[in-house]
């Protein structure tokens, strides 16, 4: 993933307001983020611990990134389970590993309460999954996969394409 300026981060949330994507504060060492390991940008805000963000970098025909706001849950409701998995990037984690994360719609159906859930990395760390950086903490035993690095990555991108795309139907 190219780099992003805080302009372009605040800029591209679809279902918050521009003051909410002001107030929000960025991810931890925000300078130092290992950029060439990430295919989206993914945080939760140090400054309110129940809200989550997301940014996915332009497509080839579109460069303006995707940003999204998300809630992260009080309690983790997945907790009953012995393990769970993300969403987007398929990495099998302990249960408490995955959050339910909820984003309200963009657009007139987002300011009229509705919204979409989706169990993803708690830590929304995925691509730092992917390439083996970070490691889940798993009961069990890991999945193997027999798909090469790009592959996984090219599939977690298109099952973020689909829940980015949840989120922005039906915006203005």
């Amino acid at each position: 993933m190219e780099p992003l300026t805080e302009k372009q981060i605040r800029s591209s949330f679809v279902n918050c307001t521009k003051g909410e994507a002001a107030r929000l504060k960025l991810p931890p060492n925000f300078d130092e983020l290992p950029w060439e390991d990430l295919d989206f940008l993914g945080w939760v805000d140090p400054g309110a611990p129940l809200r989550a963000h997301l940014v996915r970098p332009g497509t080839d025909t579109d460069g303006t990134p995707v940003g999204i706001s998300l809630r992260v849950p009080g309690t983790n409701r997945t907790s009953a389970l012995k393990s769970s998995v993300c969403q987007i990037c398929l990495t099998a984690h302990a249960a408490s590993g995955v959050s339910l994360l909820v984003a309200p719609l963009a657009g007139p159906r987002g300011r009229e309460g509705n919204t979409v859930g989706f169990y993803v990395c708690a830590d929304l760390a995925c691509s730092l999954y992917l390439r083996g950086k970070r490691q889940p903490k798993l009961r069990g035993r890991a999945y193997e996969e027999t798909l090469t690095l790009q592959e996984r990555i090219e599939r977690a991108l298109i099952n973020l394409d689909a829940l980015t795309d949840k989120v922005t139907v039906g915006r203005d």
